[in-house]
């Protein structure tokens, strides 16, 4: 599984970090960065979790 993030689409609500701190955080001008793009089976939940929470849709999960 991989994560994308639409950079052009992050407004910086920082909801994905709260959800999933281990796969996201938010750069200095408060753009999501992902940490594992490359998505270990032990953070799929997680990870799905932190991407659907977005509310402007800037994460896609990839299977």
């Amino acid at each position: 599984m991989k994560i994308v993030a639409d950079l052009a689409r992050c407004e910086g609500h920082g909801l994905c970090v709260d959800v999933a701190p281990d796969m996201y955080e938010l750069d200095d001008d408060a753009i999501v960065v992902v940490v594992r793009p490359d998505v270990p089976s032990s953070l799929e939940k997680v990870a799905e979790a932190g991407a659907r929470v977005c509310p402007v849709a800037a994460l896609k999960v990839l299977k």
